[in-house]
């Protein structure tokens, strides 16, 4: 009897260690700023692996840039543009992330990097020498601490014509 009991207790004490231990890394997981921070890398995996799917479940419906860029448009010029970036890498240095109220700010340098041709080229000529940085604007859409959806982008020094890529 003594080492039945001795062993539930074992076990209680082992569950309760186990459930204290994930408790922690839910907490940290699903923290804003964590949550920013893994969106952001999500969302450039997915632009380098041209999942246009999972690109569009990051942007919010009511995304707009400030090139003029919303939701469809951008979805539609970037399945025009990237596939011609072969083996496409973005790069980002310097990150800072701030949240608060459920809005977050994703900042970095951003460098970008692919097999050469025209395209690439152009890509990485007009990103790679700025040295503001891309700021990426997140905003949480529900009460599930996972829910973020990206609202808007800007870089002050990125011009892009009117008309252009």
């Amino acid at each position: 009897m003594f080492f039945a009991n001795s062993n539930f207790r074992h076990g209680l004490y082992a569950g309760l260690l186990v459930a204290l231990g994930l408790s922690v890394y839910l907490f940290q997981l699903w923290a804003p700023e964590q949550q920013v921070r893994l969106h952001s890398a999500h969302l450039m995996a997915a632009l380098e692996a041209q999942d246009w799917s999972g690109v569009q479940e990051f942007l919010d419906q009511s995304y707009e840039d400030q090139w003029g860029h919303d939701r469809a448009l951008l979805l539609a010029r970037l399945k025009q543009i990237l596939p011609y970036a072969r083996h496409l890498r973005i790069v980002a240095r310097e990150i800072i992330v701030h949240t608060a109220n459920g809005a977050g700010e994703w900042r970095a340098r951003i460098t970008v990097e692919a097999d050469p041709n025209e395209v690439s080229a152009l890509i990485i000529e007009r990103i790679n020498p700025l040295t503001e940085p891309f700021v990426l604007q997140w905003r949480q859409v529900s009460q599930k601490p996972w829910d973020w959806k990206l609202v808007r982008v800007a870089n002050p020094a990125l011009e892009l014509p009117n008309g252009s890529f």
